[in-house]
């Protein structure tokens, strides 16, 4: 049996989401008149409690234009070292807004407000100008890490004090609620704008949604077309969205505790050096001395196993919605051959 845990992006739409794409109502986007597309904007904005929001193809692109309408040439975004904006995203603050970046070491990719507070650029012609934090929740290179609600509520009267706009990127960020209990409209009272993905833990095939006030979307729209990101009939696309929002977000708990059995499975491997602590549906793997990543991950390829390198001794395990109690089962026989 062929096991897939390199990304929660490899999940498959479900019979009901498939048929929930092929009822959809569908118009040109472009022209704002896909009735779908419309729906799940709506929808989302209204769940986190914000004015409105942009149905994007990638979560990378929603971030991207999100930099892009916050920060211009010149000035800087401040973000974790281990942030995706920074890391895997093909070097889109400089590209696409012309922006520098501030690199803070946090605490598996989370940051404190002290930790910001410091970082903020002096009133002073020599220095770039601090113009965005950006946070990740969860953070996919510190383990699936999450913050924790008063984290973020003094990060964010911080960021309004000193006028500085938040970013969220939350290409995970209903993993977090499902350990946390916090709310999406929490989330909107914390930040200025918070890019979701669709397509990783809730299962839909595309797409991710920018969430923001009225007059920033407007302006994500404007960027969006530049880009190339304006859609046609992308309703087909949104249904699936609406029906990730409306079926498969509890689920994710699953996902969790098969994480959490994963790395048990795992810690006394003899090639296992230490894991990160496992929150949500990642588990990331420390190899011990003299084992490569690349090696480690083919020795398991051969095993039936798929995971991800994720650094040279590093080794990445993802669930989703595809891995259940079966696969579970399979992946502890057959690491163990």
């Amino acid at each position: 049996m062929e096991i897939e845990l390199r990304s929660d992006t490899f999940t498959l739409p479900t019979l009901g989401m498939r048929e929930a794409m092929f009822q959809a109502p569908l118009g040109d986007d472009v022209f704002g008149e896909d009735p779908t597309v419309n729906a799940l904007e709506s929808k989302v904005a209204k769940m986190f409690g914000m004015e409105a929001a942009l149905f994007c193809v990638s979560g990378t692109q929603s971030n991207q234009i999100a930099i892009s309408v916050h920060v211009s040439k010149g000035q800087e975004v401040i973000c974790d070292e281990l942030s995706h904006i920074y890391l895997y995203e093909g070097g889109g603050i400089m590209a696409n807004a012309g922006a520098s970046v501030k690199l803070l070491k946090g605490d598996l990719g989370r940051l404190t407000v002290s930790q910001i507070a410091a970082s903020i650029s002096p009133d002073d012609i020599h220095a770039c100008e601090s113009r965005l934090v950006s946070l990740e929740n969860t953070v996919n290179k510190g383990g699936g890490s999450v913050y924790s609600s008063e984290a973020l509520q003094e990060i964010s009267d911080f960021c309004r004090e000193v006028n500085v706009p938040l970013h969220l990127d939350g290409a995970r960020l209903f993993n977090a609620m499902a350990v946390t209990g916090q709310t999406p409209q929490q989330f909107g009272a914390w930040f200025d704008s918070i890019s979701i993905c669709l397509s990783k833990g809730l299962g839909a095939p595309i797409g991710s949604v920018l969430i923001g006030s009225a007059a920033f979307i407007k302006k994500a729209r404007r960027v969006r077309k530049r880009l190339g990101g304006g859609w046609r009939q992308a309703g087909l696309l949104a249904a699936a969205g609406i029906y990730a929002l409306d079926h498969q977000v509890e689920r994710l708990k699953d996902d969790h505790a098969r994480a959490a059995t994963i790395a048990k499975i795992c810690a006394n491997l003899p090639w296992v050096d230490t894991i990160l602590p496992v929150v949500t549906n990642i588990v990331i793997i420390r190899l011990k001395e003299g084992i490569t990543a690349n090696e480690q991950v083919a020795l398991l390829k051969a095993k039936g196993i798929r995971c991800a390198p994720f650094g040279p001794q590093y080794i990445r395990f993802v669930t989703h919605l595809n891995f259940d109690d079966a696969a579970l089962a399979a992946f502890e026989s057959q690491i163990n051959q």
